[in-house]
């Protein structure tokens, strides 16, 4: 079994972080006040439980992500039931999410992603089952824990607001801006300054040699179109980043690609039904594109992804499981990644193969819309029936 595995006790990834930050905390320590802390308040909702195993935090940590992984199996099975699927697709679909921290290794047990995920999927079953104002807190703690989850909110909102009506929307939206501040908003008034940082130093990242931008640069130097410099960046935030004037317009490039697919899922959402499974289909979607185009895209952040292709079909089920598979393949080479050498052609593939997805997602919801349009169209050009 590789490092990091469920029941290996060597410290794998970034666990040995999350522990520091508990045990400062329990010390009494105020975060981004007394210590530095890269993530957002809400991931310290997972942090602390496993600090009170003591020495064996690391076992503790990784049990607590496989309680939210089987958690949000289960949620996705209770909404492929709310859609209406066969039996076979629900349980296929159960089964494949069940295996998915197989395929991309132990790096699904030791981050804290699993946690962001399982309140999105939280987030949606409730809104599908009628609460609005439930399901936009919990998007409120997502957005507190991991700042992805603020993408759901243009089609949840047009969801809401069309089926439901404005002032439902509207306290619906509150409800996700109080969560916000109840979980932020003591660290706003306690460290203003270090709270601030704790974003910058996310969001000032240059192109990371993992994304869909900085791979295909990578390829291009591979073969001999493009002189490639990759450098360790270290401080708040660490990663490896490519340098150089192209790589910064390809940075920029990527944040506008970034805000457009979510506005393009939004209005195409906004143009077809308000049913449940394009809901589902515009959640995936919004997801795929902010990964497709990310400046800085870590192996696991497929995981905010995976359940909501499973609410979708075949195909990109087999893209997604393609994207795992490959993740964890160059994982345990990430030396040759930030050298260029022959590894950086998986991490392409894989770029490629989410870039895929979204565009998958996208069509998916640009097909519902065309449906609907057309419905309208034959009602409106049926012809009267008068009345013998």
């Amino acid at each position: 079994m590789p490092d990091g595995g469920l029941f290996r006790a060597a410290r794998f990834r970034d666990v040995h972080l999350y522990q520091g930050f508990a045990e400062a905390v329990l010390d009494g320590r105020v975060p981004y006040r007394d210590f530095f802390m890269e993530y957002p308040p809400g991931a310290l909702a997972v942090f602390l439980p496993p600090a009170a195993f003591g020495d064996h935090y690391n076992a503790a940590f990784k049990a607590l992500m496989v309680l939210c992984g089987a958690a949000t199996i289960l949620l996705v099975a209770l909404l492929l039931a709310r859609l209406g699927v066969s039996a076979g697709r629900l349980w296929a679909a159960v089964l494949l999410l069940a295996l998915a921290p197989v395929a991309l290794g132990p790096i699904s047990l030791n981050t804290y992603d699993t946690w962001p995920a399982l309140l999105t999927v939280g987030a949606l079953a409730v809104l599908v089952a009628g609460s609005p104002v439930a399901a936009f807190a919990l998007l409120g703690v997502a957005f507190a824990a991991k700042v992805y989850p603020v993408v759901l909110l243009p089609p949840a909102l047009i969801f809401v607001w069309r089926t439901a009506g404005r002032r439902l929307a509207t306290r619906a939206f509150g409800a996700f801006a109080a969560a916000t501040v109840l979980i932020v908003g003591p660290f706003l008034v306690l460290a203003p300054h270090g709270l601030g940082e704790s974003f910058r130093a996310q969001a000032a990242r240059g192109l990371q040699v993992e994304s869909l931008g900085g791979a295909l640069l990578a390829v291009a130097d591979r073969i001999g179109l493009y002189s490639a410099t990759v450098v360790h960046r270290t401080g708040r935030a660490i990663s490896y980043e490519l340098t150089g004037s192209l790589p910064e317009v390809v940075a920029v490039l990527s944040s506008v690609a970034q805000v457009l697919a979510v506005l393009l899922v939004a209005w195409l959402y906004l143009r077809g039904r308000d049913e449940p499974l394009r809901l589902a289909a515009s959640f995936a979607a919004a997801i795929a594109g902010f990964l497709a185009f990310t400046r800085f895209f870590s192996p696991q952040y497929v995981v905010w992804l995976v359940p909501f292709v499973m609410l979708l079909g075949p195909i990109a089920w087999l893209l997604t499981a393609v994207v795992l598979v490959l993740a964890q393949v160059w994982f345990f080479h990430y030396s040759d990644v930030f050298a260029l050498g022959d590894y950086i052609w998986l991490v392409a593939v894989r770029d490629l193969l989410v870039a895929a997805l979204f565009v998958a997602a996208v069509l998916s919801l640009r097909g519902h819309a065309a449906e609907d349009e057309d419905s309208v169209l034959l009602e409106d050009e049926a012809p009267l029936r008068v009345p013998s």
